[in-house]
């Protein structure tokens, strides 16, 4: 960008956040996530930090919060109210450490305060400041400017952990952070989908909302916690000034010792190595505990250091917000571009600035089909959030239309296949999307390579036949040598097609031919998966393979076997598997009734494909009824060999917590599955606890 672009993105970038701190600061209304706001934020930031010409006191990278509500008593804080900068990465962290300790060295501060860390989790709640007279709760107040706030007392009193009398008859000023948890947030929102009321987005907003209600019966309704941190005045009976405690730690233990709830999960870090463990250990774990938990605070225990170094404008000097990885973040659409699936759908992919979403570098997000687009209005140029939650593939969820210089291009799907140039119809997929039937274009010419390519990269994948080596690349560079154009020619392949192909040498074609040979015994459902058939996927076919009664009486025992039987299976019969739709039994029948389709699998037949049932194991009936969902990141072994191990033992897998799910796996980095899980009362097991199952 040139200097007037870089102007222009700095103005609308100060509007856009404005408007959304005065939506969640003033209105209590806020209409995007913590993260998105802190995404816009940061660029702000560097974009001044790059660009000081274009510096601003109004600008709101230089202030803490916004103007109280009227509805509620103006209370002016004793002590100002500062908010801390954030860091989003150990470079970050680095650099502010270096920053700390280049103050320190420079301030008078006895040589016997050594510079540690305390680091505390940072609760995604609602920041409040209770004031103490003789040891009796006097005020609760909101942040609201960081001067001015909110009197919300008679709210703050109907949180039990908050004390209305202290252990200690001191006079103080406290400040803590006020939450709703998790299980809480399910319940609420079971109740007003009862009452067809609008349900409350996150514990945050359901929190907040609940402080700020004018009848304390409702807050008290909503059953809020609370973890107090800090101390701001301390006096004692008699109105003498009380020495503070001369560390964080100290503090904290003081405020529990006066019977204030403290988070006890905080850490002394020595320096930022140690810091950083406690963010890794932390970072996995943040889903597990029943509040929600955005980042680590990162404070100078020394109160002397923390004096000496004292504030900026807006933040701490002595302290730091360490972000864990957004779940949602905004970045620009640089292009659209259209990908031709196996299926021959057309799906418009969005190019994207690259962005750090959910602790991953995101380039591409998908934008699904043309009513996606038309509905979220995004547009080549467009500032836009982007999600990734768990195994989501990133996908484009807002536009930012504030932000747009009205040079924003619009797009429209192609009439003709970007790759084979063939025609292109709007068909209905048969899914639903926002309550809505999908629809799709379609390349309609069977011959497309784009088509052939990614049925083939599916053909191999380790869910169809596993073909250890043969990637994505090495699929393109054998159909573009003409070795491969079907999945028969695959098992033709050998040591000296390949040998002479760039990226091979003997060795390495010798692998590639071996673990093809390999791949040639492959069980029923993976087989019938591999070929790609349109509405047929992992489920579908582990349904055909379990009911093959419902369809034919007779043995299954090869390829050659599946080849006379399913050629044969009318879609009438297909409908008669308790779970398989009319979409996929007429795509069942219309695969295996296709003479080019046929045709392949007699070659592969000659080429010595075998195809078994899958066997159950002598001990493989006792998870029999029994239906399991995964979630997160397995460490001893890929989700599919779990599900395989669940099956072989004879349970169910299916890919969304109901009532009738018996157990959640859950591995590292849980997904909403786990949230899920606890809303419906589901069993939640670990990795080691699973195994157990299972043995």
């Amino acid at each position: 960008m040139n200097k007037a672009q870089i102007k222009s993105r700095i103005r609308k970038l100060r509007a856009e956040i404005d408007r959304i701190r005065y939506q969640y600061h003033v209105l209590d209304r806020p209409d995007v996530t913590d993260e998105v706001y802190d995404s816009l934020m940061h660029e702000l930031r560097a974009l001044e930090a790059e660009n000081p010409e274009f510096a601003s006191p109004t600008s709101p990278s230089q202030r803490v919060g916004g103007v109280p509500l009227e509805k509620f008593e103006k209370v002016r804080h004793a002590t100002r109210q500062w908010s801390f900068d954030d860091v989003f990465g150990f470079a970050e962290l680095k650099a502010w450490d270096e920053k700390v300790r280049r103050l320190y060295n420079k301030q008078p501060v006895t040589p016997s305060v050594s510079l540690e860390y305390v680091c505390e989790l940072k609760i995604d709640g609602l920041k409040v400041i209770l004031t103490y007279e003789k040891g009796k709760l006097i005020r609760g107040a909101t942040r609201g400017d960081g001067v001015i706030g909110e009197n919300i007392t008679e709210n703050l009193k109907t949180i039990q952990s908050i004390p209305l009398e202290l252990t200690q008859p001191v006079t103080c000023t406290v400040v803590g952070e006020v939450w709703l948890s998790k299980s809480e947030l399910a319940r609420i929102n079971r109740e007003r989908a009862i009452k067809e009321e609008a349900l409350f987005a996150n514990t945050r907003n359901a929190a907040a909302g609940a402080v700020r209600q004018l009848n304390p019966k409702i807050a008290a309704s909503r059953k809020l916690d609370s973890f107090i941190y800090d101390i701001d005045q301390v006096s004692s009976q008699d109105g003498t000034v009380i020495e503070f405690p001369s560390t964080q730690i100290a503090e904290l233990n003081l405020l529990r010792d006066w019977g204030f709830k403290v988070n006890t999960h905080y850490q002394l870090c020595h320096d930022v190595s140690e810091i950083e463990k406690y963010y890794q250990e932390w970072a996995p774990k943040r889903d597990a505990q029943d509040y929600n938990i955005d980042g680590v605070v990162i404070k100078a225990n020394s109160r002397a250091i923390q004096e000496a170094l004292g504030y900026t404008g807006k933040s701490p000097r002595w302290g730091v917000a360490y972000k864990f990885p957004a779940q949602r973040v905004t970045t620009a659409v640089e292009n659209i571009q259209v990908q031709v699936g196996r299926t021959g759908a057309l799906t418009p992919v969005a190019h994207l600035r690259p962005v750090s979403v959910a602790g991953s570098t995101v380039s591409r997000a998908t934008l699904h089909n043309e009513d996606e687009i038309r509905r979220l209005d995004v547009r080549i140029g467009d500032t836009v959030v982007i999600q990734k939650a768990g195994d989501v593939i990133p996908e484009v969820v807002e536009v930012v239309k504030n932000l747009r210089t009205g040079k924003e291009k619009k797009f429209h799907m192609p009439t003709l296949c970007p790759i084979c140039g063939g025609p292109v119809k709007r068909q209905e997929t048969g899914d639903k999307r926002h309550g809505k039937e999908s629809a799709a274009h379609y390349c309609l010419n069977p011959k497309c390579y784009a088509i052939e390519r990614e049925r083939i990269i599916h053909f191999v994948s380790k869910k169809g036949f596993n073909i250890d080596g043969m990637g994505e690349k090495i699929v393109e560079q054998l159909m573009e040598e003409g070795l491969v154009s079907n999945f028969a020619d695959i098992f033709e392949l050998t040591v000296g097609d390949l040998e002479p192909l760039e990226r091979f040498a003997e060795k390495s074609a010798a692998n590639l031919v071996g673990a093809i040979k390999h791949s040639k015994q492959i069980e029923l459902p993976k087989f019938l998966y591999a070929l790609g058939i349109r509405h047929v996927g992992e489920e579908t076919a582990l349904l055909v393979t379990g009911n093959l009664r419902m369809v034919t009486s007779d043995k299954i025992k090869n390829l050659g076997d599946v080849i006379d039987i399913f050629s044969q299976v009318s879609v009438d019969s297909w409908l008669q598997i308790k779970g398989i739709g009319r979409k996929s039994a007429e795509s069942l029948q219309e695969w295996f009734n296709s003479v080019e389709n046929l045709k392949i699998l007699k070659k592969m037949k000659e080429l010595g494909v075998e195809v078994n049932l899958p066997q159950m194991r002598a001990a493989g009936q006792r998870l029999r009824g029994k239906t399991f969902v995964l979630t997160g990141m397995l460490e001893r072994f890929t989700r599919d060999e779990a599900k395989d191990m669940i099956r072989r033992a004879g349970g169910d897998v299916t890919s969304s917590v109901s009532g009738k799910t018996d157990f959640v796996v859950a591995g590292k980095d849980p997904g909403s599955k786990h949230d899920k899980a606890k809303e419906w009362g589901v069993k939640i097991i670990n990795e080691e606890e699973f195994i157990k199952l299972i043995q």
